[in-house]
């Protein structure tokens, strides 16, 4: 989605703290320092960026002044009336300078009190200096540092010019440039698309979830060109950068635009956020459930109060046609392409039924699907999702038009639920063991023979079938299976516990 209108190019109006220079690190050059200066007014106010030192003992020196500077003075032209001065100090906090370094000394052998009370309160930094120095000597270190300051900016924003052009060329995916836009800006970084989605994140170190639910105090820059607005590339509070991290935003932001012209569009956008969320979540890549939630939530997928499936549609067609039946059906989704089939999470209303029917339509014609249990919360979602994979990893069968069910396979869902329990996977290398070793060495087909039994149970004819094998190959198969594991074939319950040894080797393998 994209949006098309005329409009000049707009940022967040927010003063950027200087990356060059600040009070505090003026008052740590040594030739400062000389002055054994004593802060009568600091906290957050050393913080204020310094663009440049000013000299002057004038009461009139706040007409020349632009914002920004230190002011160095022996205060000896000063007003002494207190309301005078009062005035003279307003003045100066008006002309937005830096803060003020004040020298002691015979003309003033201490700061007048009314210029600390308002510096206290204006949060303008005060510092006095008990020793003399000389002004040149400041005045030249700390231009000497803001012009080296300077210049390493032009360096940092002449490196992000070279790392976003690299970037556009190589035609990097929007949640690369995301990454590397985090990383330049040591910052938490969102790329949303213009119903306020989020395509991609990269929160660093901090959790997901607690970075999305911190938007709203975020810089943001438009991804926009030629007319055309795309989305909105957001950065959470972080630390200085020396090029400015509006600068770097925008860079990231041009980078982006550059990757929507040449795909025609933003639609490579949805396709990316909905295939890193499955990936993660297929992946188990998330430290906490919140995080994937929280994803899920960004890109419009409600879990809780919902019914929700994963489900595995296989044979040929547009991922995308997939996702816009779904919703013309009234339901949320994410949708990707995995290992050839497409993968996608479905969010019904608690109440709504999922008919076979209604489910063929959304995957598309002649196509089989496999669904998984329902879910509402995100283990739930990645278990139905697993199941309904392994389940379509199972059937082998001719393709068709034809829905398969979890909840319809019962050793397939418990097989789903204990995936992670170490004693199913030792039932599993107990039971075929035996047949794993001489498939192994004998380039053997027992495990094949097995599982085409127990997907026909009662039909050894279909079985033999299924295994491409005649029925007397396919029963001498059999009996040297149970002469391997000194099992009964015909033994209900050993075919079950062989049916759930397959199962668990089978999500094992696939899990690998």
């Amino acid at each position: 989605m994209s949006e098309r209108s005329d409009f000049e190019l707009s940022r967040t109006e927010r003063p950027e703290r200087s990356a060059f220079l600040t009070v505090s690190g003026v008052l740590a050059e040594p030739a400062v320092q000389q002055g054994v200066p004593s802060v009568l007014v600091g906290g957050a106010a050393l913080d204020a960026p310094v663009r440049w030192v000013h000299v002057s003992d004038s009461p009139d020196v706040a007409r020349l002044l632009d914002g920004g500077e230190l002011l160095l003075t022996t205060g000896a032209g000063w007003p002494s009336d207190v309301e005078q001065l009062r005035d003279f100090a307003t003045s100066l906090h008006r002309a937005g300078i830096a803060g003020i370094v004040f020298e002691l000394g015979t003309a003033r052998p201490a700061v007048p009190q009314p210029l600390v009370d308002l510096c206290a309160t204006a949060g303008l930094a005060l510092i006095a200096l008990t020793r003399e120095v000389k002004f040149v000597a400041v005045t030249e270190a700390v231009h000497h540092a803001l012009i080296a300051a300077q210049t390493h900016a032009l360096h940092e924003r002449q490196h992000l010019h070279e790392l976003f052009t690299a970037l556009s060329l190589q035609g990097a995916p929007a949640d690369v440039v995301v990454s590397e836009t985090a990383r330049a800006l040591r910052a938490p970084v969102i790329l949303e698309n213009l119903a306020g989605e989020v395509i991609a994140s990269e929160g660093l170190d901090a959790p997901i979830a607690d970075v999305l639910r911190s938007r709203g105090g975020a810089e943001q820059v438009p991804v926009q060109a030629r007319g055309v607005r795309w989305g909105t590339l957001l950065a959470l509070p972080g630390p200085a950068h020396p090029a400015g991290r509006v600068t770097v935003l925008e860079q990231g932001a041009t980078a982006l635009a550059f990757g929507c012209i040449a795909d025609g569009g933003d639609t490579e956008w949805s396709l990316l956020a909905q295939r890193t969320v499955i990936d993660d979540l297929l992946g188990a890549r998330f430290a906490k459930a919140d995080d994937i939630d929280a994803r899920l939530r960004a890109g419009g997928f409600a879990l809780n109060g919902r019914q929700c499936h994963g489900i595995v549609a296989r044979g040929s067609a547009s991922i995308s046609e997939l996702a816009y039946r779904a919703r013309q059906a009234g339901f949320a989704v994410m949708a990707a392409k995995v290992e050839g089939d497409d993968v996608a999470l479905l969010s019904l209303p608690a109440s709504a039924v999922l008919f076979d029917e209604v489910v063929l339509r959304i995957a598309g014609p002649d196509r089989a699907v496999f669904v998984g249990p329902a879910a509402d919360d995100v283990v739930g979602l990645l278990g139905s999702l697993r199941a309904a994979r392994d389940l379509a990893d199972s059937d082998r069968a001719e393709a068709g038009a034809r829905v398969r069910r979890v909840d319809d396979r019962p050793l397939e869902r418990l097989v789903a639920t204990l995936r992670d329990d170490h004693r199913l996977h030792e039932h599993s290398e107990r039971m075929l063991a035996p047949l794993i070793r001489h498939d192994r060495e004998r380039r053997g087909d027992l495990l094949a023979v097995l599982a085409a039994l127990v997907a026909h149970p009662g039909n050894r004819s279909a079985a033999a079938a299924a295994s491409h094998l005649s029925r007397s190959v396919f029963y001498q198969r059999l009996t040297l299976i149970g002469d391997l594991l000194g099992a009964d074939l015909d033994d209900g319950e050993t075919i079950a516990a062989l049916h759930l040894a397959l199962l668990a080797r089978r999500r094992t393998a696939a899990s690998d």
